[in-house]
């Protein structure tokens, strides 16, 4: 039976397997990589753009969640790439879920932004 680590051990090992998915997924995932790239422009706009905390924590959020999404994703292909090479109806059908998943993710960050940039009435 495996022991797993508790109280501050725990915290520890979990943070450290994070920044090792994080660091994975920008070295071996593209589309990871120009997320990151796009909240690195995002992020700072967002407090131009946001007139209130729930508006920034909306632009922010939705940007963290597209991370997310990708993220499952990036797992997903991982674990079907593992299982073999070859074409599989169920393996394709995974994969195409987890790419709908990030682009849901996209549409979530444009409705927002574009709806709080028309709430707001400008974009600056």
């Amino acid at each position: 039976m495996i022991t797993k680590s508790r109280g501050l051990a725990r915290l520890y090992y979990a943070s450290k397997y994070t920044v090792q998915g994080i660091k994975a997924a920008f070295r071996h995932e593209p589309a990871f990589e120009y997320e990151v790239y796009a909240f690195i422009v995002l992020f700072p706009a967002s407090f131009f753009v946001a007139q209130s905390p729930t508006q920034w924590a909306l632009l922010v959020g939705s940007c963290v969640l597209v991370f997310a999404f990708e993220l499952i994703n990036s797992a997903i292909e991982a674990v079907v790439d593992r299982v073999g090479a070859e074409y599989h109806e169920l393996a394709g059908r995974a994969k195409d879920l987890g790419s709908a998943t990030v682009t849901m993710g996209l549409i979530i960050v444009v409705l927002i932004w574009g709806a709080v940039i028309a709430e707001n009435g400008s974009l600056f």
